[in-house]
């Protein structure tokens, strides 16, 4: 039906068109017999075929369409007019020939139109006037301007017959968003935002550029799209980052795109989650885009961008509420979800998606034989990608034998892995989220020297919950620049919040040292920073763990806000025994080692690891089982890197 009604369109449009051609050629050979001093043929009745082809057409002509969305006046429609005929009547360019009264000149020019027609206007041949200004036609080189070739623009051509066309000029840069992506229903809280979004251009006299804001791309496309099906306005997308940097090239970009959208009534999706905004040039090509464009523009970005000329209307976009998320899972799960025993509550806890990224886990989980068991992986690897561009993860492979530890410290770590388990019953089932958000993060602080364990535990808790392990530099996260750190915290956290992995921030007493009085702006940035930190840390669906080397460096205000502190204490004889002989892996060879005679050596679990590792490789090279000899060469090389003293008292009795 969509077809034959396209076919009987074009077929009308074509027909219009070469009735005013007709019309066109019959007044320009009535002028030329009357310079010819000739009398002219009677006037045929195309004037009146092009009136009722006009009257019968629904939707009006194209070429009218053409004429009334860009003001052309009497004079311009003529010009656009002949371009036309140039094209499609075979005989035009002979008649241009014969009135121009030369034989190159077979081609429409203004100096044409000014001889023939009455409705003359010189403004017309101006760039600032539509036809030139909206790239309506083209105008050839090599001539006087008022000799020259006048060129319909080919997407011109196509859209007066009434066919599809794609201007060639946008192609690369613009594309038509595919049919089937992102076309699913949108949850509540989105919904209303697409709503919110139809009302504010419906509403307003002067069209404002809508913002959407939030971490989530999925989710801001399919709000644009659902609004733009319900605006029945097609939806197009550009990358800031195919923006022109040159600006006489970004000016003719806007302009074809604004002669687009008042053709096709197109809505333009400005792409700028990936905007490099330490590129001065792309910065200036936004900035530029922003106050030029008069077309409806949808803006996606991470943060808020602000336009200097044009009013612009921000939405922040938040994520699927759990109760919304349980729904799309429930949907996408399909024939498996009994299959779940319950298991969509604990994903839903853990694993904050968005609905694509669910459609494609529950996807994946119905191919495999135990779905669910393998939705949890399914869900952890869909988490990763953002995060691992921003963090180092460490493959958690210690559990609870490889961890040495006093009771004391180790009940507090089996408390916090308790935490993490039941944190769907207590704060959603007994009601604790909705006492408030604040304060749900779960947060520890891990205190001790260097190789007690610190890493090891975090491990721990990794594998113990299955769940993903990042460590975090805080080094290079910390900028000297006012609001970069804030903002790469902000980068982390909201990659992190996908999956809710366990951030592990190293030596975070660099940051958390004891508050100083505010001297200066420096100061004063400083502790704004920390308290950034800490809010985003009190937020965070999953665990955050800050390590530091020093606990008495850092603020007691900040220990408060911490849920959990676990001191690491430097093993004693005992514990360095027990870690000894847990070192070495089961498959290691090895012949005469005493354990208590290795616990005398004076150092922490972190650099009894290396000693057994540089003592294996010792063996292995020479052929031998790992044995004390070995260890002792290993011990040497550990202490010499640390620039510590082999006191005979611990190495007595080894050889």
């Amino acid at each position: 039906m969509e077809s034959t009604r396209h076919t009987s369109q074009s077929t009308a449009n074509t027909d219009y068109l070469m009735a005013l051609v007709i019309s066109l050629c019959e007044a320009i050979e009535r002028y030329h017999a009357y310079r010819q001093g000739r009398v002219p043929e009677p006037i045929s009745d195309a004037e009146a075929n092009l009136n009722a082809l006009a009257a019968s057409m629904s939707p009006p002509p194209a070429f009218e369409e053409v004429s009334a969305s860009f003001g052309l006046s009497l004079f311009e429609r003529t010009i656009l007019a002949m371009s036309t005929a140039w094209v499609i009547h075979p005989n035009f360019a002979g008649l241009c020939a014969t009135v121009q009264a030369n034989p190159k000149l077979s081609y429409p020019t203004f100096n044409l139109a000014f001889n023939v027609f009455s409705d003359k206007q010189w403004s017309a041949l101006t760039p600032q006037a539509p036809l030139r200004r909206w790239h309506l036609i083209t105008l050839g080189p090599g001539q006087p301007i008022s000799l020259c070739p006048i060129y319909i623009d080919e997407c011109i051509l196509h859209y007066l017959c009434g066919e599809p066309y794609q201007d060639q000029q946008l192609l690369s840069k613009i594309q038509p968003l595919p049919g089937d992506l992102f076309d699913y229903p949108l949850q509540p809280t989105h919904d209303q935002i697409a709503r919110r979004l139809t009302a504010t251009w419906n509403n307003l006299h002067t069209l404002p550029i809508i913002q959407l804001c939030g971490s989530e791309v999925a989710d801001k496309w399919a709000i644009a799209r659902h609004a733009c099906t319900r605006l029945k306005r097609p939806l197009k997308v550009l990358s800031s980052r195919r923006l022109p940097t040159d600006s006489e090239e970004l000016h003719q970009l806007i302009r074809r795109w604004e002669r687009e959208a008042i053709l096709t009534r197109c809505v333009l999706l400005l792409d700028c989650d990936q905007h490099n905004t330490g590129n001065a040039l792309q910065e200036t090509a936004l900035a530029q885009f922003l106050q030029e464009t008069t077309a409806l523009v949808i803006l996606s970005s991470e943060e808020r961008l602000c336009s200097l000329r044009r009013p612009m209307v921000t939405f922040d976009i938040p994520k699927l509420t759990p109760e919304e998320q349980q729904v799309v899972w429930q949907t996408a799960l399909g024939p498996i979800i009994a299959q779940m025993n319950g298991q969509v509550e604990h994903l839903v806890a853990q694993f904050n998606l968005s609905t694509p990224a669910i459609q494609t886990a529950s996807l994946e989980a119905q191919g495999q034989p135990e779905p669910e068991t393998a939705l949890w992986e399914i869900c952890r690897s869909l988490a990763r990608p953002r995060l691992d561009d921003l963090a180092q993860r460490i493959e958690a492979s210690a559990s609870w034998e490889d961890l040495v530890l006093p009771d004391a410290p180790r009940q507090v770590l089996e408390d916090l892995a308790a935490h993490l388990r039941q944190r769907t019953k207590v704060y959603q089932e007994w009601g604790f989220a909705k006492k408030g958000s604040r304060g749900l993060g779960i947060s520890a602080m891990f205190a001790g020297a260097s190789g007690t364990g610190k890493t090891m535990a975090a491990e721990v808790l990794a594998r113990e919950l299955r769940l993903d392990l990042y460590r975090i530099d805080l080094s290079a996260v910390v900028s000297k620049y006012i609001g970069e750190t804030e903002k790469n915290l902000r980068r982390i956290f909201d990659a992190a919040e996908a999956g809710g992995a366990i951030l592990l921030f190293d030596e975070a007493d660099a940051l958390f040292g004891k508050r100083t009085q505010v001297k200066d702006s420096h100061d004063r940035h400083a502790n704004v920073e920390v308290s950034y930190l800490l809010q985003r840390v009190e937020a965070y669906q999953g665990l955050a763990i800050l390590t530091t080397n020093l606990k008495d460096s850092v603020d007691t205000a900040f220990l408060r806000r911490i849920r959990f502190v676990v001191t690491f204490s430097f093993p004693n004889l005992t514990q360095r025994a027990e870690i000894w002989q847990r070192v070495f892996p089961t498959q290691t060879p090895t012949e005469g080692l005493d354990m208590k005679k290795l616990a005398r050596l004076n150092v922490a679990g972190g650099n009894i690891r290396n000693i057994a590792m540089n003592a294996a490789f010792i063996a292995a090279d020479a052929g031998e089982p790992v044995m004390m000899k070995h260890i002792l060469l290993g011990v040497k090389r550990e202490y010499l890197k640390l620039d510590k003293t082999l006191t005979e008292a611990e190495v007595q009795g080894w050889v």
